[in-house]
């Protein structure tokens, strides 16, 4: 959400720029020769930025569901070790960092919406 806020602000600020430089053209010269110029240009970029965005968090997706099967079999190893008189307060603190990763990787996959 943040990242999507910083993109649009530039973009905002990007286009402005260009925009106030061409301001010596009559306005109806400007909508005769190039109409659609900016709106396709702001639209490749929109585009671009999201695609890029997609990669990101597929890329972060991979990297967080790698340590989560690690720490998965972290935790297996712990209990495997434990007995059942004995819970080790590493077990329970694996287990809530599993949680928290778990969740994570949900939220990255439901996407930025």
């Amino acid at each position: 959400m943040r990242l999507r806020l910083c993109v649009l602000t530039f973009l905002l600020l990007f286009f402005r720029c260009p925009a106030s430089a061409q301001q010596s053209v009559p306005h109806s010269q400007q909508d005769v020769n190039h109409p659609f110029d900016d709106d396709e240009a702001r639209a490749r970029i929109a585009h671009d930025m999201e695609k890029k965005a997609a990669k990101q968090r597929v890329a972060a997706l991979k990297t967080d569901t790698d340590k989560l099967l690690k720490l998965s079999l972290e935790l297996k190893e712990y209990v495997d070790k434990s007995n059942e008189n004995v819970l080790s307060l590493e077990v329970i603190r694996k287990a809530d960092e599993i949680e928290k990763l778990a969740k994570s990787v949900r939220d990255k996959m439901k996407g930025p919406n």
